[in-house]
Protein backbone atom coordinates (compact mmCIF):
# COMPACT_ATOMS: atom_id res chain seq x y z
CA UNK A 1 0.00 0.00 0.00
CA UNK A 2 1.28 3.88 -0.17
CA UNK A 3 1.53 5.66 2.17
CA UNK A 4 -0.65 8.29 2.94
CA UNK A 5 1.47 11.02 1.64
CA UNK A 6 1.29 9.50 -1.65
CA UNK A 7 -2.37 10.13 -2.04
CA UNK A 8 -1.97 13.91 -1.77
CA UNK A 9 -2.49 16.24 -4.12
CA UNK A 10 -2.40 20.23 -3.81
CA UNK A 11 -2.95 22.00 -6.55
CA UNK A 12 -4.11 25.74 -6.97
CA UNK A 13 -6.41 27.54 -9.77
CA UNK A 14 -5.41 30.35 -11.41
CA UNK A 15 -6.68 32.85 -14.30
CA UNK A 16 -7.59 36.61 -15.63
CA UNK A 17 -10.43 38.36 -13.42
CA UNK A 18 -13.67 36.80 -14.76
CA UNK A 19 -12.46 33.88 -17.14
CA UNK A 20 -14.73 31.74 -14.59
CA UNK A 21 -12.25 30.81 -11.84
CA UNK A 22 -14.39 30.54 -8.85
CA UNK A 23 -17.37 28.95 -10.86
CA UNK A 24 -14.87 26.33 -11.78
CA UNK A 25 -13.91 25.94 -8.14
CA UNK A 26 -17.73 25.71 -6.54
CA UNK A 27 -18.30 23.06 -9.56
CA UNK A 28 -14.84 20.69 -8.98
CA UNK A 29 -16.29 20.74 -5.23
CA UNK A 30 -19.76 19.84 -6.64
CA UNK A 31 -18.98 16.96 -8.93
CA UNK A 32 -16.67 15.56 -6.09
CA UNK A 33 -19.24 15.48 -3.63
CA UNK A 34 -17.79 17.83 -1.43
CA UNK A 35 -20.71 20.24 -1.47
CA UNK A 36 -24.56 19.54 -2.05
CA UNK A 37 -25.19 22.95 -3.67
CA UNK A 38 -23.21 24.95 -6.29
CA UNK A 39 -23.33 28.14 -3.84
CA UNK A 40 -24.20 28.36 -0.41
CA UNK A 41 -27.97 28.87 0.59
CA UNK A 42 -27.94 30.76 3.55
CA UNK A 43 -30.70 31.25 5.90
CA UNK A 44 -33.60 33.81 5.11
CA UNK A 45 -33.51 33.91 1.46
CA UNK A 46 -30.05 35.86 1.78
CA UNK A 47 -28.25 35.83 -2.03
CA UNK A 48 -26.35 33.06 -2.69
CA UNK A 49 -23.17 32.97 -2.76
CA UNK A 50 -20.00 31.11 -3.84
CA UNK A 51 -18.22 28.71 -1.00
CA UNK A 52 -14.71 30.18 -1.33
CA UNK A 53 -15.73 33.96 -1.27
CA UNK A 54 -16.08 34.91 2.15
CA UNK A 55 -15.60 38.68 2.54
CA UNK A 56 -17.73 41.01 2.09
CA UNK A 57 -16.03 43.35 -0.38
CA UNK A 58 -15.77 39.34 -2.54
CA UNK A 59 -19.21 39.36 -2.19
CA UNK A 60 -20.21 42.97 -3.11
CA UNK A 61 -17.90 42.92 -5.59
CA UNK A 62 -18.10 39.41 -6.96
CA UNK A 63 -14.05 39.02 -7.02
CA UNK A 64 -11.59 36.77 -5.23
CA UNK A 65 -9.52 39.39 -2.95
CA UNK A 66 -8.23 36.27 -0.53
CA UNK A 67 -6.90 32.77 -0.99
CA UNK A 68 -8.89 29.86 0.55
CA UNK A 69 -8.20 26.27 1.12
CA UNK A 70 -10.29 23.38 0.31
CA UNK A 71 -9.75 19.79 0.62
CA UNK A 72 -11.83 16.79 -0.64
CA UNK A 73 -11.39 13.25 -1.81
CA UNK A 74 -12.20 11.97 -4.96
CA UNK A 75 -10.90 8.65 -7.06
CA UNK A 76 -9.17 7.54 -3.62
CA UNK A 77 -6.78 10.74 -3.38
CA UNK A 78 -7.45 13.52 -1.24
CA UNK A 79 -7.17 17.00 -3.07
CA UNK A 80 -6.44 20.47 -1.57
CA UNK A 81 -7.59 23.04 -3.94
CA UNK A 82 -5.71 26.84 -3.19
CA UNK A 83 -8.06 28.82 -4.74
CA UNK A 84 -6.46 31.78 -5.60
CA UNK A 85 -7.43 35.85 -5.50
CA UNK A 86 -7.89 36.26 -9.44
CA UNK A 87 -7.14 40.53 -9.22
CA UNK A 88 -3.27 41.89 -10.58
CA UNK A 89 -4.02 43.66 -6.98
CA UNK A 90 -3.22 40.57 -4.99
CA UNK A 91 -0.46 39.33 -6.70
CA UNK A 92 1.78 38.92 -4.00
CA UNK A 93 -1.10 36.94 -1.81
CA UNK A 94 -1.26 34.34 -5.03
CA UNK A 95 2.46 33.75 -5.42
CA UNK A 96 2.85 32.64 -1.18
CA UNK A 97 -0.65 30.74 -2.51
CA UNK A 98 2.02 28.80 -5.32
CA UNK A 99 4.36 28.13 -3.41
CA UNK A 100 2.54 25.84 -1.52
CA UNK A 101 0.93 24.10 -4.60
CA UNK A 102 2.45 20.83 -6.38
CA UNK A 103 0.15 21.84 -10.00
CA UNK A 104 -2.23 23.95 -11.27
CA UNK A 105 -5.30 24.52 -13.43
CA UNK A 106 -5.27 27.72 -15.75
CA UNK A 107 -8.75 28.78 -16.99
CA UNK A 108 -8.96 30.64 -20.07
CA UNK A 109 -11.50 32.34 -21.28
CA UNK A 110 -12.59 30.62 -24.58
CA UNK A 111 -13.54 34.38 -26.49
CA UNK A 112 -10.04 35.54 -24.96
CA UNK A 113 -7.00 32.87 -24.82
CA UNK A 114 -4.29 34.21 -23.08
CA UNK A 115 -4.76 37.48 -21.19
CA UNK A 116 -2.37 39.46 -19.19
CA UNK A 117 -3.28 38.71 -15.89
CA UNK A 118 -2.70 34.61 -16.71
CA UNK A 119 1.08 35.53 -18.51
CA UNK A 120 2.07 37.04 -15.45
CA UNK A 121 1.29 34.08 -13.12
CA UNK A 122 2.14 31.45 -15.77
CA UNK A 123 5.90 33.71 -15.51
CA UNK A 124 5.25 33.06 -11.53
CA UNK A 125 4.41 29.23 -11.76
CA UNK A 126 7.69 28.97 -14.43
CA UNK A 127 9.79 29.87 -11.72
CA UNK A 128 8.88 27.09 -9.47
CA UNK A 129 8.66 24.71 -12.10
CA UNK A 130 4.52 24.07 -11.36
CA UNK A 131 3.11 21.58 -13.73
CA UNK A 132 -0.16 23.50 -15.90
CA UNK A 133 -3.67 22.00 -16.70
CA UNK A 134 -5.64 24.36 -19.03
CA UNK A 135 -9.62 24.25 -19.11
CA UNK A 136 -10.54 26.85 -21.87
CA UNK A 137 -14.15 27.90 -20.11
CA UNK A 138 -16.76 29.03 -21.72
CA UNK A 139 -17.38 27.08 -24.64
CA UNK A 140 -21.29 27.81 -24.70
CA UNK A 141 -20.62 31.18 -25.56
CA UNK A 142 -19.05 32.06 -28.83
CA UNK A 143 -15.25 31.73 -28.54
CA UNK A 144 -11.78 31.77 -30.60
CA UNK A 145 -11.33 29.02 -33.21
CA UNK A 146 -9.98 25.98 -31.21
CA UNK A 147 -6.80 26.07 -33.13
CA UNK A 148 -5.96 29.98 -32.78
CA UNK A 149 -6.61 29.23 -28.34
CA UNK A 150 -4.22 26.63 -28.65
CA UNK A 151 -1.49 28.87 -30.58
CA UNK A 152 -1.96 31.57 -28.42
CA UNK A 153 -0.77 29.13 -25.42
CA UNK A 154 1.74 28.33 -27.34
CA UNK A 155 3.10 31.78 -28.73
CA UNK A 156 2.41 33.64 -25.48
CA UNK A 157 3.01 31.48 -22.80
CA UNK A 158 6.35 28.73 -24.76
CA UNK A 159 4.27 25.89 -23.34
CA UNK A 160 3.39 22.95 -25.39
CA UNK A 161 -0.54 22.77 -25.83
CA UNK A 162 -1.64 19.12 -25.87
CA UNK A 163 -5.24 19.16 -27.00
CA UNK A 164 -7.00 16.26 -25.17
CA UNK A 165 -10.25 17.27 -26.56
CA UNK A 166 -11.59 19.00 -29.64
CA UNK A 167 -15.35 20.85 -29.38
CA UNK A 168 -17.76 20.99 -31.92
CA UNK A 169 -18.49 24.62 -32.48
CA UNK A 170 -19.17 27.23 -29.63
CA UNK A 171 -22.10 29.48 -28.68
CA UNK A 172 -25.62 28.07 -29.62
CA UNK A 173 -23.54 25.77 -31.77
CA UNK A 174 -21.75 23.82 -29.28
CA UNK A 175 -22.41 19.98 -29.23
CA UNK A 176 -19.74 18.83 -27.07
CA UNK A 177 -16.16 17.60 -27.47
CA UNK A 178 -14.47 14.56 -29.03
CA UNK A 179 -12.07 12.87 -26.37
CA UNK A 180 -8.92 12.25 -28.66
CA UNK A 181 -7.63 9.76 -26.62
CA UNK A 182 -10.53 7.11 -26.23
CA UNK A 183 -11.92 8.56 -29.75
CA UNK A 184 -15.53 9.30 -28.02
CA UNK A 185 -17.91 12.09 -27.87
CA UNK A 186 -18.82 13.67 -24.48
CA UNK A 187 -22.41 15.35 -24.97
CA UNK A 188 -23.02 18.85 -24.14
CA UNK A 189 -26.32 19.43 -22.58
CA UNK A 190 -27.26 21.91 -20.18
CA UNK A 191 -27.77 21.28 -16.70
CA UNK A 192 -31.81 20.95 -15.51
CA UNK A 193 -33.55 22.32 -12.02
CA UNK A 194 -34.54 18.46 -11.65
CA UNK A 195 -31.13 17.24 -11.39
CA UNK A 196 -30.36 16.61 -7.93
CA UNK A 197 -26.85 16.27 -8.45
CA UNK A 198 -24.07 17.08 -11.46
CA UNK A 199 -24.78 14.93 -14.09
CA UNK A 200 -22.00 12.77 -16.11
CA UNK A 201 -21.74 13.74 -19.35
CA UNK A 202 -23.25 11.10 -21.86
CA UNK A 203 -20.55 9.48 -24.16
CA UNK A 204 -21.25 7.97 -27.58
CA UNK A 205 -18.35 6.63 -30.07
CA UNK A 206 -17.21 8.42 -32.69
CA UNK A 207 -17.38 5.87 -35.40
CA UNK A 208 -20.74 4.44 -34.40
CA UNK A 209 -24.32 5.04 -35.47
CA UNK A 210 -25.54 6.65 -32.46
CA UNK A 211 -23.72 9.66 -32.64
CA UNK A 212 -25.15 11.08 -36.24
CA UNK A 213 -28.53 11.60 -33.91
CA UNK A 214 -26.64 14.44 -32.11
CA UNK A 215 -24.28 15.62 -34.88
CA UNK A 216 -25.40 16.35 -38.49
CA UNK A 217 -23.28 15.35 -41.37
CA UNK A 218 -21.50 18.71 -41.88
CA UNK A 219 -21.01 18.72 -37.59
CA UNK A 220 -19.50 15.65 -37.58
CA UNK A 221 -17.10 15.91 -40.79
CA UNK A 222 -15.74 19.24 -39.14
CA UNK A 223 -15.21 17.80 -35.97
CA UNK A 224 -13.36 14.80 -37.75
CA UNK A 225 -11.39 16.80 -39.63
CA UNK A 226 -10.66 19.18 -36.68
CA UNK A 227 -9.66 15.94 -34.42
CA UNK A 228 -7.69 14.84 -37.36
CA UNK A 229 -5.37 18.22 -37.58
CA UNK A 230 -5.14 18.22 -34.21
CA UNK A 231 -3.48 14.75 -33.84
CA UNK A 232 -0.94 15.09 -36.92
CA UNK A 233 -0.03 18.93 -35.94
CA UNK A 234 -0.30 19.07 -32.01
CA UNK A 235 2.34 17.61 -29.71
CA UNK A 236 0.80 14.22 -28.00
CA UNK A 237 0.45 14.60 -24.17
CA UNK A 238 3.92 13.78 -22.64
CA UNK A 239 3.40 13.12 -18.66
CA UNK A 240 7.13 13.69 -17.74
CA UNK A 241 7.44 17.26 -19.99
CA UNK A 242 3.62 18.35 -17.90
CA UNK A 243 5.69 17.59 -14.87
CA UNK A 244 8.67 19.62 -16.05
CA UNK A 245 6.49 22.25 -16.80
CA UNK A 246 7.03 22.25 -20.66
CA UNK A 247 3.60 21.18 -21.40
CA UNK A 248 -0.01 21.62 -20.83
CA UNK A 249 -2.92 19.48 -21.69
CA UNK A 250 -5.71 20.72 -22.65
CA UNK A 251 -9.26 20.45 -21.93
CA UNK A 252 -12.51 22.50 -22.97
CA UNK A 253 -15.61 22.92 -21.25
CA UNK A 254 -18.26 25.43 -19.16
CA UNK A 255 -17.95 25.42 -15.56
CA UNK A 256 -21.39 27.68 -15.46
CA UNK A 257 -22.91 24.70 -17.07
CA UNK A 258 -20.67 22.30 -15.11
CA UNK A 259 -19.55 20.36 -18.48
CA UNK A 260 -16.31 19.05 -18.55
CA UNK A 261 -15.95 19.46 -15.15
CA UNK A 262 -15.71 15.42 -13.84
CA UNK A 263 -13.03 14.84 -17.49
CA UNK A 264 -11.14 17.67 -15.35
CA UNK A 265 -11.23 15.64 -12.10
CA UNK A 266 -10.41 12.47 -13.73
CA UNK A 267 -7.12 14.32 -15.54
CA UNK A 268 -6.28 16.08 -11.92
CA UNK A 269 -6.68 12.34 -11.01
CA UNK A 270 -4.45 10.42 -13.54
CA UNK A 271 -2.11 13.03 -13.90
CA UNK A 272 -1.90 16.00 -11.33
CA UNK A 273 1.67 15.28 -9.45
CA UNK A 274 1.49 13.96 -5.67
CA UNK A 275 3.72 16.12 -2.89
CA UNK A 276 7.26 17.04 -4.09
CA UNK A 277 10.57 17.61 -2.07
CA UNK A 278 10.88 21.57 -0.47
CA UNK A 279 14.49 23.16 -0.52
CA UNK A 280 15.52 23.53 2.84
CA UNK A 281 18.20 24.75 5.12
CA UNK A 282 19.32 24.22 8.45
CA UNK A 283 18.42 20.47 8.56
CA UNK A 284 20.68 17.46 7.86
CA UNK A 285 19.88 17.47 4.27
CA UNK A 286 19.44 20.61 1.75
CA UNK A 287 15.35 19.29 1.03
CA UNK A 288 12.29 18.12 2.99
CA UNK A 289 11.21 15.38 1.43
CA UNK A 290 7.44 14.21 1.91
CA UNK A 291 8.80 10.20 2.95
CA UNK A 292 10.91 12.25 5.90
CA UNK A 293 10.12 11.23 9.43
CA UNK A 294 10.47 15.03 10.84
CA UNK A 295 7.25 17.10 10.72
CA UNK A 296 8.08 20.58 9.28
CA UNK A 297 5.65 22.59 6.92
CA UNK A 298 5.95 26.29 5.94
CA UNK A 299 3.39 29.28 6.43
CA UNK A 300 2.71 30.21 3.56
CA UNK A 301 -0.96 32.41 4.40
CA UNK A 302 -1.86 34.14 7.66
CA UNK A 303 -5.52 35.13 7.82
CA UNK A 304 -7.49 36.84 10.67
CA UNK A 305 -11.41 37.17 11.76
CA UNK A 306 -12.45 34.39 8.97
CA UNK A 307 -15.04 34.13 11.87
CA UNK A 308 -16.58 37.60 12.93
CA UNK A 309 -17.96 35.84 16.05
CA UNK A 310 -14.05 35.13 17.26
CA UNK A 311 -10.88 37.06 17.18
CA UNK A 312 -9.28 34.44 15.22
CA UNK A 313 -5.67 34.24 13.39
CA UNK A 314 -4.94 31.12 11.35
CA UNK A 315 -1.76 30.17 9.64
CA UNK A 316 -2.31 28.16 7.07
CA UNK A 317 0.91 25.56 6.76
CA UNK A 318 1.77 23.19 4.47
CA UNK A 319 3.26 19.89 5.32
CA UNK A 320 6.32 19.22 3.50
CA UNK A 321 7.29 16.10 5.93
CA UNK A 322 6.52 13.36 8.47
CA UNK A 323 3.27 12.57 10.15
CA UNK A 324 1.57 15.33 12.27
CA UNK A 325 -0.71 14.32 14.91
CA UNK A 326 -2.79 16.95 16.49
CA UNK A 327 -1.29 18.32 20.38
CA UNK A 328 2.53 18.10 19.00
CA UNK A 329 4.74 20.37 20.11
CA UNK A 330 6.41 22.32 16.92
CA UNK A 331 9.24 25.40 16.58
CA UNK A 332 9.53 28.11 14.48
CA UNK A 333 13.22 28.60 12.74
CA UNK A 334 12.85 31.47 14.73
CA UNK A 335 12.92 29.34 18.02
CA UNK A 336 9.33 30.09 19.08
CA UNK A 337 7.57 26.96 20.65
CA UNK A 338 3.91 26.10 19.75
CA UNK A 339 1.72 23.82 20.89
CA UNK A 340 -0.62 22.83 18.14
CA UNK A 341 -3.75 21.80 19.53
CA UNK A 342 -6.21 22.59 17.59
CA UNK A 343 -5.06 21.83 14.16
CA UNK A 344 -7.63 22.54 11.56
CA UNK A 345 -8.76 21.41 7.74
CA UNK A 346 -10.55 24.15 5.46
CA UNK A 347 -13.55 23.98 3.51
CA UNK A 348 -14.05 27.70 2.52
CA UNK A 349 -16.16 29.06 5.80
CA UNK A 350 -16.57 25.15 7.43
CA UNK A 351 -13.56 23.51 9.41
CA UNK A 352 -13.33 20.51 11.20
CA UNK A 353 -10.17 19.26 13.76
CA UNK A 354 -7.49 17.62 12.16
CA UNK A 355 -6.24 14.64 14.23
CA UNK A 356 -2.91 13.84 11.71
CA UNK A 357 -2.29 15.33 8.71
CA UNK A 358 0.56 14.51 6.26
CA UNK A 359 3.11 15.93 3.39
CA UNK A 360 1.25 17.56 0.64
CA UNK A 361 -1.95 18.82 3.45
CA UNK A 362 -2.60 22.24 4.48
CA UNK A 363 -3.86 22.56 7.97
CA UNK A 364 -4.55 25.88 9.85
CA UNK A 365 -2.45 26.81 13.11
CA UNK A 366 -4.75 29.08 15.53
CA UNK A 367 -2.11 31.36 17.04
CA UNK A 368 -2.19 35.21 18.53
CA UNK A 369 0.37 36.73 16.38
CA UNK A 370 2.99 34.04 16.71
CA UNK A 371 3.52 33.06 13.28
CA UNK A 372 3.82 34.98 10.03
CA UNK A 373 4.25 34.29 6.14
CA UNK A 374 7.35 32.60 5.63
CA UNK A 375 8.04 30.68 8.97
CA UNK A 376 8.92 27.61 9.28
CA UNK A 377 7.65 25.27 11.86
CA UNK A 378 9.43 21.62 12.47
CA UNK A 379 9.89 19.35 15.58
CA UNK A 380 13.50 20.41 15.87
CA UNK A 381 13.31 24.25 14.94
CA UNK A 382 16.39 23.70 12.55
CA UNK A 383 14.92 23.47 9.48
CA UNK A 384 14.25 26.85 7.50
CA UNK A 385 12.14 26.74 3.80
CA UNK A 386 13.54 29.64 1.44
CA UNK A 387 11.15 32.35 2.81
CA UNK A 388 8.17 34.09 0.79
CA UNK A 389 9.73 37.39 -0.38
CA UNK A 390 7.62 41.06 -0.23
CA UNK A 391 8.11 42.99 -3.42
CA UNK A 392 8.32 46.96 -3.72
CA UNK A 393 5.21 48.21 -3.09
CA UNK A 394 3.99 50.49 -6.63
CA UNK A 395 1.01 52.51 -4.29
CA UNK A 396 1.50 54.18 -0.78
CA UNK A 397 -0.83 55.95 0.94
CA UNK A 398 -0.92 57.43 4.60
CA UNK A 399 -3.33 56.18 7.22
CA UNK A 400 -5.37 59.30 8.99
CA UNK A 401 -6.92 58.25 11.82
CA UNK A 402 -9.80 60.46 12.87
CA UNK A 403 -9.96 59.81 16.55
CA UNK A 404 -6.15 60.60 17.77
CA UNK A 405 -7.63 58.45 20.90
CA UNK A 406 -7.39 55.11 19.05
CA UNK A 407 -3.99 55.42 18.03
CA UNK A 408 -2.89 52.39 19.38
CA UNK A 409 -5.69 50.54 18.28
CA UNK A 410 -4.60 51.74 14.67
CA UNK A 411 -1.28 50.46 15.02
CA UNK A 412 -2.47 47.12 15.97
CA UNK A 413 -4.69 46.70 13.15
CA UNK A 414 -2.49 47.83 10.55
CA UNK A 415 0.51 46.11 12.23
CA UNK A 416 -2.09 42.47 11.99
CA UNK A 417 -3.34 43.10 8.40
CA UNK A 418 0.50 43.52 7.02
CA UNK A 419 1.81 40.19 9.23
CA UNK A 420 -1.25 38.90 7.06
CA UNK A 421 -0.10 40.16 4.18
CA UNK A 422 -2.98 42.15 3.05
CA UNK A 423 -0.97 45.07 2.48
CA UNK A 424 3.03 46.14 3.78
CA UNK A 425 3.34 48.63 6.53
CA UNK A 426 6.11 51.53 6.54
CA UNK A 427 6.81 53.88 9.93
CA UNK A 428 8.35 56.93 9.17
CA UNK A 429 11.29 57.95 11.43
CA UNK A 430 10.58 61.26 11.07
CA UNK A 431 6.82 62.55 12.50
CA UNK A 432 5.74 58.33 13.38
CA UNK A 433 3.49 58.13 10.12
CA UNK A 434 1.94 54.54 9.48
CA UNK A 435 2.20 54.36 5.64
CA UNK A 436 0.61 51.41 3.61
CA UNK A 437 2.26 50.06 0.82
CA UNK A 438 0.67 47.76 -2.03
CA UNK A 439 0.30 46.44 -5.42
CA UNK A 440 -2.93 47.98 -6.35
CA UNK A 441 -6.02 50.52 -5.49
CA UNK A 442 -8.37 47.38 -4.59
CA UNK A 443 -5.77 46.43 -1.98
CA UNK A 444 -6.07 49.81 -0.19
CA UNK A 445 -9.88 49.16 -0.34
CA UNK A 446 -9.66 45.49 1.05
CA UNK A 447 -7.34 47.22 4.27
CA UNK A 448 -10.02 49.87 4.38
CA UNK A 449 -12.99 48.03 4.88
CA UNK A 450 -11.43 45.29 7.01
CA UNK A 451 -10.10 47.77 9.40
CA UNK A 452 -13.53 49.28 9.55
CA UNK A 453 -15.29 46.10 10.04
CA UNK A 454 -12.97 44.16 11.94
CA UNK A 455 -11.54 46.79 14.38
CA UNK A 456 -14.04 49.40 14.32
CA UNK A 457 -11.89 52.36 13.27
CA UNK A 458 -12.49 55.31 11.21
CA UNK A 459 -9.64 55.32 9.31
CA UNK A 460 -8.94 57.50 6.08
CA UNK A 461 -6.11 56.69 3.37
CA UNK A 462 -5.48 59.30 1.87
CA UNK A 463 -2.12 60.05 -1.15
CA UNK A 464 1.12 60.31 0.84
CA UNK A 465 4.06 61.90 -0.73
CA UNK A 466 6.08 59.05 -1.62
CA UNK A 467 5.42 56.65 -4.82
CA UNK A 468 7.56 53.50 -3.90
CA UNK A 469 9.93 52.13 -1.43
CA UNK A 470 12.88 50.62 -1.40
CA UNK A 471 14.39 48.50 1.34
CA UNK A 472 18.21 49.44 2.17
CA UNK A 473 21.32 47.52 3.45
CA UNK A 474 24.83 48.19 3.55
CA UNK A 475 28.01 48.93 5.87
CA UNK A 476 26.75 50.97 9.14
CA UNK A 477 28.54 53.85 8.64
CA UNK A 478 27.24 54.33 4.95
CA UNK A 479 23.47 54.07 6.00
CA UNK A 480 24.04 56.39 8.58
CA UNK A 481 24.77 58.85 6.40
CA UNK A 482 22.99 58.25 4.03
CA UNK A 483 19.91 58.49 6.84
CA UNK A 484 21.08 61.56 8.14
CA UNK A 485 21.13 63.51 4.83
CA UNK A 486 17.28 62.17 4.08
CA UNK A 487 15.79 62.01 7.59
CA UNK A 488 12.73 62.56 6.42
CA UNK A 489 12.15 59.65 3.75
CA UNK A 490 13.65 56.77 6.06
CA UNK A 491 11.62 54.54 7.55
CA UNK A 492 11.05 51.04 8.87
CA UNK A 493 9.18 47.82 8.06
CA UNK A 494 6.82 45.76 10.13
CA UNK A 495 10.28 43.88 10.85
CA UNK A 496 12.34 46.86 11.38
CA UNK A 497 14.47 46.93 8.79
CA UNK A 498 15.30 49.96 6.99
CA UNK A 499 13.19 51.42 3.67
CA UNK A 500 13.92 54.54 1.65
CA UNK A 501 10.53 55.97 0.53
CA UNK A 502 10.89 57.89 -2.54
CA UNK A 503 8.72 60.19 -4.70
CA UNK A 504 9.44 58.79 -7.65
CA UNK A 505 11.01 56.42 -9.65
CA UNK A 506 13.36 59.08 -11.12
CA UNK A 507 14.60 59.46 -7.14
CA UNK A 508 15.30 56.10 -6.86
CA UNK A 509 18.06 56.02 -9.83
CA UNK A 510 19.52 59.67 -8.43
CA UNK A 511 19.92 58.18 -4.87
CA UNK A 512 21.43 55.12 -6.04
CA UNK A 513 23.77 56.77 -8.32
CA UNK A 514 25.02 59.31 -5.26
CA UNK A 515 24.57 56.44 -2.66
CA UNK A 516 26.94 53.87 -4.58
CA UNK A 517 27.97 51.69 -1.30
CA UNK A 518 24.19 51.13 -0.48
CA UNK A 519 22.27 48.31 -2.12
CA UNK A 520 18.64 49.38 -3.03
CA UNK A 521 16.39 46.16 -3.45
CA UNK A 522 13.15 45.60 -5.20
CA UNK A 523 12.21 42.90 -2.99
CA UNK A 524 13.00 41.61 0.76
CA UNK A 525 12.95 38.12 1.81
CA UNK A 526 12.57 38.19 6.32
CA UNK A 527 15.21 37.40 7.82
CA UNK A 528 17.25 36.29 5.02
Amino acid sequence: MSPEWARRRTFAIISHPDAGKTTLTENILLSAGAIRLAGQVKARGENRRTQSDWMKIERERGISVSASVMTYEYGGLLFNLLDTPGHEDFSEDTYRTLTAADSAIMVLDAAKGVEPRTLKLVEVCRLRDIPILTFINKMDREAMDPSELLDDIQDKLALDAAPMQWPSGSGNRFKGVADLERDEFVVYRRPSADDADPVRSQRVSLSGNEISSILSEAELAELREGAELAREVCPAFNPQSYREGHMTPVYFGSALRQFGVFELLEALKQVAPGPEAQPATGGPAPELTPDGKEVAGFVFKVQANMDPNHRDRVAFMRLCSGTFKRGMKLKTDSGKLLTVSSPIMFFAQDRELADEAFAGDVIGVPNHGALRVGDTLSESGKWRVAGIPNFAPELLRRARLKDPLKAKHLKKALESLAEEGVTQLFRLQVGGDFVVGAVGALQIDVMAERVAAEYNLDVTFEPSPYETARWITGERDKLEALIDRHKTAIAEDIDGALVFMAKNAWEVSYIQEKWPDIEFHRAKERRA
